[in-house]
């Protein structure tokens, strides 16, 4: 079975992060799933962006939560894109969505846009806080869940099953094969990130991984070949 591809931020690898140009690279080259970050604006629109600060990928200055939507569609966001919210990004690609949310506020606004667009199907929502899935879980109690781990990649599994996650996102330098068994022991799959180069797709099959995500279009050209 091919391993799933999941584009992270879009393709940021090759377009500026988090935005529609890269949301639709994404899907042009043929990613399974999209994914991104949310955060609120000062007005409570989930803003697309990964940092809880606008510095690193635009051209302003400060926290997403202290700008109002208006000022944040004032930034460049690179080559020109503006900041998305989310309802843009589900209008510009078909792909199935993977929506990071960072704390229950977010949680609840993005539970509210899935009821509205009636994104039940297309939309799961994954989280390094445990917190955050729990508020999903309450909102949206048939909600595809996926905790997402780094360094406390081990305890995962448990986690996982606890918080009634279907899957677990890796940080491919943490991952072992004895986190992987465990998963699997609990019915739960396992990607893993960021995956960029030969030898970090070899470390992916090695271990049995069910999808990987990558900044890269070669990744998925690479799984692709392999199929």
């Amino acid at each position: 079975m091919a391993l799933l591809t999941v584009g992270h931020r879009g393709l940021m690898g090759v377009e500026p992060e988090n935005t529609l140009r890269s949301f639709r690279r994404a899907e042009r080259e043929g990613l399974d799933v999209i994914e991104l970050d949310l955060h609120l604006s000062k007005d409570g629109a989930l803003v697309v962006m990964h940092d809880a600060v606008v510095d690193r990928t635009t051209d302003g200055s400060g926290p997403i939560g202290g700008l109002t939507l208006a000022e944040l569609r004032g930034l460049d966001a690179g080559q020109g894109e503006r900041v998305p919210v989310f309802e843009e990004v589900v209008a510009a690609v078909r792909a199935p969505l993977q929506a990071e949310i960072k704390d229950r506020a977010a949680a609840r606004v993005l539970a509210e846009a899935v009821r509205e667009h009636d994104l039940h199907r297309r939309v799961t929502v994954i989280s390094f806080h445990d917190d955050a899935l729990r508020e999903t879980r309450e909102q949206l109690p048939e909600m595809p869940l996926v905790l997402v781990a780094g360094r406390s990649a081990p305890t995962a599994p448990e986690r996982a099953r606890e918080l009634g996650a279907e899957m677990v996102s890796l940080d491919l330098r943490h991952l072992d094969a004895e986190t992987v068994e465990r998963c699997r022991a609990f019915g739960i799959k396992v990607i893993s990130w960021t995956v960029n180069t030969a030898d970090e797709l070899a470390r992916a099959r090695e271990l049995k991984l069910d999808g990987v995500v990558t900044d890269l279009p070669g990744i998925r050209q690479a799984v692709s070949r392999a199929a």
